[in-house]
């Protein structure tokens, strides 16, 4: 992370179709046939409350991914996922802290229509995931164009993940919207906006939250860094109160999620 905050802060060269503005919206152009790249991905999510049982709640997520331009409009990306995870139990005093591998996952994007060729971009996406005991299936509809020196993204997202050695089935849908400017060949500023939703079991709607917040990144010839910082901005849980908190969601999401992509060409 240290390396892709420097490179980041340093980045003062030729501008590429695939390196991405956002961190949590996709865009719809994919990697020309034969182009390779490798990721380095961290999002950080913290602060839930004491009420849900998760004082100082804090988790890293990492993905190391290697990414192939099948042709001009298949790409496919090969990810290892980690995740750490801390809190307090405020009843108990007690820091808990864990470590686990989240598995391996295949990301698989087609670029239906090229927004350099039409009125919008359109890919579609699908990505599963298994790590022995959980696994899961992504879908992302991926919305896009350039206008300009300004760019914009929206994703349509459904998953389903099994858990508790495949037993357990929980649903997420998710919205996300990205709009960015390039201010030169190198930088380009913007906002991004992620409403995410669980529907655990599929027997109901459990949870709303929504995230706003500025999105940086920078381009040089052979690589590329962005990174979202997205506060929630609203939330509500459907089965009550549990976190205490009539504007935020608290239990299943936290008031901040950062996510900084690192990409490097080969």
């Amino acid at each position: 992370m240290f390396v892709a905050l420097l490179a980041l802060a340093l980045c003062p060269a030729n501008l590429r179709a695939d390196e991405r503005r956002f961190g949590y919206t996709y865009e719809p152009e994919t990697l020309p046939k034969g182009g390779a790249e490798f990721e380095n991905w961290v999002t950080f999510r913290t602060q839930r409350n004491k009420r849900i049982g998760q004082q100082n709640f804090n988790r890293w997520e990492l993905r190391q991914a290697l990414e192939y331009g099948v042709n001009d409009r298949y790409t496919v990306e090969l990810y290892l996922n980690e995740a750490s995870q801390s809190y307090r139990n405020p009843a108990t005093g007690e820091d808990i802290s864990a470590f686990r591998f989240g598995g391996v996952s295949l990301e698989n994007r087609y670029m239906v229509l090229n927004p350099a060729e039409r009125a919008v971009g359109l890919t579609l996406y699908l990505e599963p995931r298994y790590s022995g005991d959980e696994a899961e299936v992504e879908q992302k509809i991926i919305l896009g164009q350039r206008h300009g020196n300004w760019k914009w993204a929206f994703n349509l997202t459904h998953a389903t993940e099994w858990s508790e050695n495949l037993h357990k089935a929980e649903g997420e849908l998710e919205a996300s919207l990205g709009i960015a400017r390039d201010l030169n060949t190198h930088w380009s500023i913007g906002l991004e906006l992620r409403d995410h939703n669980e529907l655990p079991d599929y027997h109901k709607w459990e949870n709303t939250a929504l995230f706003l917040g500025p999105v940086i990144s920078c381009r040089r010839e052979k690589w590329w860094a962005a990174l979202s910082v997205l506060p929630q901005i609203y939330g509500v849980n459907y089965g009550g109160d549990p976190d205490g908190n009539r504007h935020l969601e608290l239990e299943g999401h936290e008031r901040l999620n950062l996510r900084l992509i690192f990409g490097i060409d080969f």
